[in-house]
Protein backbone atom coordinates (compact mmCIF):
# COMPACT_ATOMS: atom_id res chain seq x y z
CA UNK A 1 0.00 0.00 0.00
CA UNK A 2 1.39 3.16 -0.78
CA UNK A 3 0.18 6.14 1.24
CA UNK A 4 0.27 9.67 0.09
CA UNK A 5 0.32 12.65 2.49
CA UNK A 6 -2.53 15.04 0.79
CA UNK A 7 -0.77 18.23 2.67
CA UNK A 8 2.23 17.59 0.94
CA UNK A 9 2.82 18.78 -2.72
CA UNK A 10 5.08 16.65 -4.02
CA UNK A 11 2.95 13.66 -2.48
CA UNK A 12 0.02 15.25 -4.97
CA UNK A 13 1.96 15.76 -7.74
CA UNK A 14 3.20 11.80 -7.63
CA UNK A 15 -0.50 10.88 -7.67
CA UNK A 16 -1.39 12.76 -10.78
CA UNK A 17 1.48 11.76 -12.42
CA UNK A 18 0.19 8.06 -11.93
CA UNK A 19 -3.23 8.82 -13.26
CA UNK A 20 -1.62 10.74 -16.04
CA UNK A 21 0.28 6.61 -16.67
CA UNK A 22 -2.88 5.17 -16.54
CA UNK A 23 -2.60 4.43 -12.88
CA UNK A 24 -5.27 4.61 -9.85
CA UNK A 25 -5.13 6.27 -6.76
CA UNK A 26 -7.53 6.40 -4.03
CA UNK A 27 -8.69 10.31 -3.15
CA UNK A 28 -10.50 12.14 -0.55
CA UNK A 29 -13.63 14.58 -1.69
CA UNK A 30 -15.96 15.85 1.12
CA UNK A 31 -17.94 12.89 0.54
CA UNK A 32 -16.39 10.11 0.67
CA UNK A 33 -13.26 8.55 -0.93
CA UNK A 34 -12.78 7.53 -4.61
CA UNK A 35 -10.98 5.30 -6.26
CA UNK A 36 -9.73 7.37 -9.45
CA UNK A 37 -8.38 7.03 -12.87
CA UNK A 38 -8.51 9.22 -16.09
CA UNK A 39 -11.67 8.99 -17.13
CA UNK A 40 -10.32 9.42 -21.29
CA UNK A 41 -8.55 6.48 -20.98
CA UNK A 42 -10.88 2.87 -21.10
CA UNK A 43 -8.14 0.70 -19.86
CA UNK A 44 -7.48 2.99 -16.84
CA UNK A 45 -11.55 3.06 -16.32
CA UNK A 46 -11.57 -0.54 -17.10
CA UNK A 47 -8.85 -1.30 -13.96
CA UNK A 48 -11.65 0.68 -11.76
CA UNK A 49 -14.31 -1.51 -12.63
CA UNK A 50 -11.93 -4.97 -12.76
CA UNK A 51 -10.86 -3.93 -8.95
CA UNK A 52 -14.16 -2.89 -7.49
CA UNK A 53 -15.64 -5.66 -8.59
CA UNK A 54 -18.37 -3.62 -10.69
CA UNK A 55 -20.38 -4.27 -13.46
CA UNK A 56 -19.02 -2.43 -16.70
CA UNK A 57 -21.87 -0.87 -17.55
CA UNK A 58 -22.97 0.48 -14.31
CA UNK A 59 -21.46 4.41 -14.89
CA UNK A 60 -18.88 6.72 -13.22
CA UNK A 61 -19.46 9.56 -11.92
CA UNK A 62 -16.04 12.29 -13.22
CA UNK A 63 -14.53 14.63 -11.38
CA UNK A 64 -13.20 17.87 -12.56
CA UNK A 65 -11.68 20.82 -11.49
CA UNK A 66 -13.76 23.41 -12.67
CA UNK A 67 -16.90 24.22 -15.14
CA UNK A 68 -14.18 25.02 -18.21
CA UNK A 69 -13.59 21.24 -17.92
CA UNK A 70 -17.10 19.47 -16.73
CA UNK A 71 -17.54 21.90 -20.39
CA UNK A 72 -15.20 19.31 -21.97
CA UNK A 73 -17.42 16.26 -21.15
CA UNK A 74 -20.88 17.80 -21.82
CA UNK A 75 -22.05 20.56 -23.77
CA UNK A 76 -24.07 21.71 -21.26
CA UNK A 77 -21.70 24.60 -20.27
CA UNK A 78 -20.62 25.46 -23.21
CA UNK A 79 -19.32 28.74 -24.05
CA UNK A 80 -20.57 30.74 -21.18
CA UNK A 81 -17.59 29.94 -18.52
CA UNK A 82 -14.72 30.41 -20.80
CA UNK A 83 -11.49 31.91 -18.60
CA UNK A 84 -13.88 32.64 -15.81
CA UNK A 85 -11.73 30.32 -13.39
CA UNK A 86 -9.71 32.29 -10.84
CA UNK A 87 -10.75 30.65 -7.64
CA UNK A 88 -14.39 31.44 -8.13
CA UNK A 89 -17.03 30.62 -10.43
CA UNK A 90 -18.29 33.91 -12.52
CA UNK A 91 -22.11 34.37 -13.52
CA UNK A 92 -22.78 33.79 -16.62
CA UNK A 93 -23.69 36.93 -18.70
CA UNK A 94 -27.06 38.51 -18.14
CA UNK A 95 -27.90 37.94 -22.21
CA UNK A 96 -27.77 34.30 -21.43
CA UNK A 97 -29.33 33.17 -19.08
CA UNK A 98 -28.38 30.28 -17.07
CA UNK A 99 -29.57 26.58 -17.84
CA UNK A 100 -30.78 24.65 -15.27
CA UNK A 101 -27.17 22.97 -15.44
CA UNK A 102 -25.60 26.29 -14.77
CA UNK A 103 -27.98 27.07 -12.16
CA UNK A 104 -26.95 24.64 -10.20
CA UNK A 105 -23.47 24.76 -11.00
CA UNK A 106 -22.89 27.70 -9.78
CA UNK A 107 -24.69 27.20 -6.37
CA UNK A 108 -23.29 24.17 -5.24
CA UNK A 109 -20.26 23.69 -7.28
CA UNK A 110 -17.57 22.88 -5.80
CA UNK A 111 -19.69 20.33 -3.24
CA UNK A 112 -21.45 17.33 -3.23
CA UNK A 113 -23.71 17.37 -6.36
CA UNK A 114 -23.60 15.46 -9.39
CA UNK A 115 -25.27 16.32 -12.64
CA UNK A 116 -26.24 13.65 -14.95
CA UNK A 117 -25.79 15.84 -18.80
CA UNK A 118 -26.09 15.03 -22.07
CA UNK A 119 -22.37 13.24 -23.15
CA UNK A 120 -20.20 15.09 -25.95
CA UNK A 121 -19.83 12.37 -28.23
CA UNK A 122 -16.36 10.33 -28.12
CA UNK A 123 -15.69 11.73 -24.37
CA UNK A 124 -15.59 9.40 -21.45
CA UNK A 125 -17.34 6.60 -22.97
CA UNK A 126 -15.97 3.72 -20.80
CA UNK A 127 -16.35 5.73 -17.80
CA UNK A 128 -20.27 6.58 -18.94
CA UNK A 129 -21.32 3.10 -19.01
CA UNK A 130 -21.84 3.17 -22.91
CA UNK A 131 -24.57 5.67 -22.30
CA UNK A 132 -25.39 9.33 -23.94
CA UNK A 133 -25.32 10.89 -20.44
CA UNK A 134 -22.62 11.39 -18.37
CA UNK A 135 -22.43 12.40 -14.51
CA UNK A 136 -19.97 15.77 -13.65
CA UNK A 137 -18.95 16.81 -10.20
CA UNK A 138 -16.68 19.18 -9.01
CA UNK A 139 -15.47 18.26 -5.69
CA UNK A 140 -14.87 20.72 -2.61
CA UNK A 141 -12.09 18.79 -0.74
CA UNK A 142 -9.03 21.15 -1.19
CA UNK A 143 -7.05 17.98 -1.38
CA UNK A 144 -9.26 16.41 -4.79
CA UNK A 145 -9.15 20.55 -5.93
CA UNK A 146 -5.34 20.30 -6.32
CA UNK A 147 -4.95 16.61 -7.51
CA UNK A 148 -7.50 17.59 -10.10
CA UNK A 149 -5.45 20.88 -11.26
CA UNK A 150 -2.04 18.86 -11.00
CA UNK A 151 -3.55 15.76 -13.24
CA UNK A 152 -4.96 19.06 -15.92
CA UNK A 153 -1.33 20.21 -16.27
CA UNK A 154 -0.43 16.38 -17.37
CA UNK A 155 -3.40 16.39 -19.58
CA UNK A 156 -5.89 14.64 -17.34
CA UNK A 157 -8.82 16.76 -17.18
CA UNK A 158 -10.97 14.58 -15.84
CA UNK A 159 -10.55 11.54 -13.36
CA UNK A 160 -13.37 8.84 -12.84
CA UNK A 161 -14.04 8.05 -9.09
CA UNK A 162 -16.51 5.64 -7.60
CA UNK A 163 -16.23 4.91 -4.13
CA UNK A 164 -12.75 3.55 -3.58
CA UNK A 165 -14.27 0.15 -1.62
CA UNK A 166 -15.94 -3.69 -3.22
CA UNK A 167 -18.67 -2.95 -5.20
CA UNK A 168 -21.89 -2.81 -2.90
CA UNK A 169 -19.96 -2.20 0.61
CA UNK A 170 -19.68 0.01 2.53
CA UNK A 171 -18.37 3.55 1.44
CA UNK A 172 -14.77 4.93 2.59
CA UNK A 173 -14.58 8.21 4.28
CA UNK A 174 -11.19 7.48 6.01
CA UNK A 175 -7.74 6.26 4.47
CA UNK A 176 -7.89 3.63 6.56
CA UNK A 177 -11.36 2.12 5.11
CA UNK A 178 -9.34 2.23 1.58
CA UNK A 179 -6.75 0.04 3.47
CA UNK A 180 -9.56 -2.15 4.78
CA UNK A 181 -11.02 -2.88 1.25
CA UNK A 182 -8.11 -3.55 -1.21
CA UNK A 183 -4.56 -5.00 -1.35
CA UNK A 184 -0.92 -3.68 -0.68
CA UNK A 185 -0.68 -2.27 -4.69
CA UNK A 186 -3.50 0.86 -4.84
CA UNK A 187 -1.96 3.85 -4.18
CA UNK A 188 -3.59 5.98 -1.21
CA UNK A 189 -4.05 9.36 -1.02
CA UNK A 190 -4.78 10.65 2.73
CA UNK A 191 -6.77 14.04 3.35
CA UNK A 192 -8.35 13.20 6.63
CA UNK A 193 -12.07 12.10 7.42
CA UNK A 194 -14.73 13.38 5.00
CA UNK A 195 -16.40 16.05 6.41
CA UNK A 196 -19.74 15.40 5.24
CA UNK A 197 -19.68 11.69 5.21
CA UNK A 198 -22.16 10.34 2.39
CA UNK A 199 -22.24 10.63 -1.30
CA UNK A 200 -23.56 13.64 -3.43
CA UNK A 201 -26.74 13.98 -4.44
CA UNK A 202 -27.31 12.87 -8.30
CA UNK A 203 -29.44 15.57 -9.92
CA UNK A 204 -30.57 13.89 -13.69
CA UNK A 205 -30.36 16.95 -16.08
CA UNK A 206 -30.56 15.12 -19.36
CA UNK A 207 -33.99 14.84 -20.19
CA UNK A 208 -36.91 17.76 -20.22
CA UNK A 209 -37.50 17.26 -16.32
CA UNK A 210 -34.92 17.15 -13.98
CA UNK A 211 -35.14 14.48 -11.59
CA UNK A 212 -33.52 13.56 -8.16
CA UNK A 213 -31.63 9.88 -8.65
CA UNK A 214 -30.08 9.97 -5.32
CA UNK A 215 -30.40 12.19 -2.25
CA UNK A 216 -27.69 13.34 -0.30
CA UNK A 217 -26.55 15.69 2.38
CA UNK A 218 -27.89 18.66 -0.48
CA UNK A 219 -31.54 18.76 0.52
CA UNK A 220 -34.53 18.76 -2.45
CA UNK A 221 -35.63 21.91 -0.77
CA UNK A 222 -32.07 23.41 -1.93
CA UNK A 223 -32.02 21.95 -4.76
CA UNK A 224 -35.41 22.87 -6.39
CA UNK A 225 -35.03 26.74 -5.14
CA UNK A 226 -32.45 27.27 -7.35
CA UNK A 227 -33.72 25.51 -10.44
CA UNK A 228 -37.05 26.98 -9.73
CA UNK A 229 -38.98 24.40 -10.08
CA UNK A 230 -40.14 20.90 -8.59
CA UNK A 231 -37.66 17.69 -8.92
CA UNK A 232 -39.45 14.47 -10.59
CA UNK A 233 -38.88 11.18 -8.86
CA UNK A 234 -36.55 8.35 -10.44
CA UNK A 235 -38.38 6.53 -13.41
CA UNK A 236 -37.94 3.23 -15.48
CA UNK A 237 -36.46 6.12 -18.12
CA UNK A 238 -33.65 7.46 -15.77
CA UNK A 239 -30.54 6.92 -16.93
CA UNK A 240 -28.30 4.58 -14.80
CA UNK A 241 -26.42 6.52 -11.92
CA UNK A 242 -23.88 5.61 -9.27
CA UNK A 243 -25.68 4.32 -5.90
CA UNK A 244 -28.90 3.54 -6.87
CA UNK A 245 -29.66 -0.18 -6.78
CA UNK A 246 -31.79 -1.29 -4.66
CA UNK A 247 -29.37 -3.24 -2.62
CA UNK A 248 -26.20 -0.92 -1.59
CA UNK A 249 -23.59 0.19 1.13
CA UNK A 250 -24.31 -2.60 2.76
CA UNK A 251 -22.09 -3.81 5.78
CA UNK A 252 -21.22 -7.21 6.19
CA UNK A 253 -23.52 -7.66 9.05
CA UNK A 254 -27.33 -8.25 8.61
CA UNK A 255 -28.73 -4.38 9.10
CA UNK A 256 -32.28 -4.12 9.75
CA UNK A 257 -35.03 -0.59 9.63
CA UNK A 258 -37.24 -0.54 12.75
CA UNK A 259 -39.62 2.44 13.55
CA UNK A 260 -38.95 4.06 17.16
CA UNK A 261 -41.81 2.02 18.85
CA UNK A 262 -40.96 -1.53 17.15
CA UNK A 263 -37.29 -1.29 18.31
CA UNK A 264 -38.69 -0.28 21.65
CA UNK A 265 -40.63 -3.17 21.90
CA UNK A 266 -38.11 -5.59 20.28
CA UNK A 267 -35.29 -4.52 22.82
CA UNK A 268 -37.63 -5.65 25.74
CA UNK A 269 -37.60 -9.04 24.65
CA UNK A 270 -33.95 -10.33 25.62
CA UNK A 271 -35.31 -14.15 24.80
CA UNK A 272 -35.41 -13.10 21.04
CA UNK A 273 -32.66 -10.97 20.84
CA UNK A 274 -30.23 -12.12 18.43
CA UNK A 275 -25.98 -12.93 19.77
CA UNK A 276 -23.76 -10.04 18.69
CA UNK A 277 -26.53 -7.30 18.16
CA UNK A 278 -25.39 -3.67 17.55
CA UNK A 279 -27.79 -0.46 18.24
CA UNK A 280 -27.59 2.69 16.15
CA UNK A 281 -30.26 4.92 18.00
CA UNK A 282 -31.05 8.11 19.11
CA UNK A 283 -33.20 6.19 22.24
CA UNK A 284 -31.62 4.65 24.77
CA UNK A 285 -30.73 1.17 23.86
CA UNK A 286 -28.22 0.16 27.02
CA UNK A 287 -25.39 -2.23 26.26
CA UNK A 288 -24.95 -5.67 27.84
CA UNK A 289 -23.48 -8.89 27.15
CA UNK A 290 -23.55 -9.37 23.63
CA UNK A 291 -25.38 -6.07 22.62
CA UNK A 292 -23.59 -2.94 21.96
CA UNK A 293 -25.25 0.28 21.39
CA UNK A 294 -24.11 3.77 19.99
CA UNK A 295 -26.16 6.90 20.39
CA UNK A 296 -27.42 8.07 16.47
CA UNK A 297 -26.99 12.08 16.82
CA UNK A 298 -30.16 14.06 16.94
CA UNK A 299 -28.28 16.16 13.76
CA UNK A 300 -28.70 15.00 10.50
CA UNK A 301 -25.46 16.72 8.76
CA UNK A 302 -23.72 14.64 12.01
CA UNK A 303 -25.44 11.43 11.13
CA UNK A 304 -24.56 11.68 7.59
CA UNK A 305 -20.44 12.56 8.50
CA UNK A 306 -20.42 9.40 11.23
CA UNK A 307 -23.21 6.84 9.53
CA UNK A 308 -20.57 4.60 7.06
CA UNK A 309 -17.71 5.26 10.00
CA UNK A 310 -20.12 3.51 12.96
CA UNK A 311 -21.32 0.83 10.16
CA UNK A 312 -17.41 -0.25 9.64
CA UNK A 313 -17.13 -0.26 13.24
CA UNK A 314 -19.65 -2.86 14.22
CA UNK A 315 -18.46 -5.08 11.12
CA UNK A 316 -14.72 -4.73 12.46
CA UNK A 317 -16.32 -5.63 15.93
CA UNK A 318 -17.54 -9.22 14.11
CA UNK A 319 -21.06 -7.97 15.22
CA UNK A 320 -23.71 -10.87 13.51
CA UNK A 321 -26.59 -8.18 13.26
CA UNK A 322 -27.09 -3.95 12.85
CA UNK A 323 -30.59 -3.01 14.18
CA UNK A 324 -31.07 1.20 13.05
CA UNK A 325 -33.96 3.21 14.39
CA UNK A 326 -35.66 4.67 11.04
CA UNK A 327 -35.08 8.60 10.62
CA UNK A 328 -38.12 10.94 10.86
CA UNK A 329 -40.30 11.28 7.59
CA UNK A 330 -37.86 14.86 7.22
CA UNK A 331 -36.43 15.91 4.18
CA UNK A 332 -33.33 16.59 5.97
CA UNK A 333 -32.99 13.27 6.73
CA UNK A 334 -33.51 11.94 2.88
CA UNK A 335 -29.98 11.23 2.32
CA UNK A 336 -29.22 9.23 5.60
CA UNK A 337 -32.49 7.34 5.12
CA UNK A 338 -32.13 6.62 1.49
CA UNK A 339 -28.23 5.12 2.10
CA UNK A 340 -29.71 2.82 5.44
CA UNK A 341 -32.83 1.74 3.34
CA UNK A 342 -30.46 0.34 0.65
CA UNK A 343 -28.16 -1.06 2.80
CA UNK A 344 -31.15 -3.08 4.70
CA UNK A 345 -32.37 -4.50 1.60
CA UNK A 346 -30.97 -8.08 0.79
Amino acid sequence: MTLLRGDQLADIQAAARRLADGGLVAFPTETVYGLGARADSDAAVAAIFATKGRPADHPLIVHVADLDHAALFSGAFSGAFSGAFAGAFAAPPAADPPTAARRLALAFWPGPLTLILPRRPGQASAAAGGQDSIGLRCPAHPVAQALLREAAALGVMGVAGPSANRFGHVSPTRAAHVQQEFGPDLWVLDGGDCALGIESAIVDLSRAAPALLRPGVLTRAQIEAVLGLPLQAADAGSPRAPGTLASHYAPAARLRLWSPAALDVALHRPDTLPAGLAVYSRRAAGSGPGRHWQRMPDDPAQAAHELFAVLRQFDDAGLAEIWVEQPDDDPAWEGVADRLCRAATP
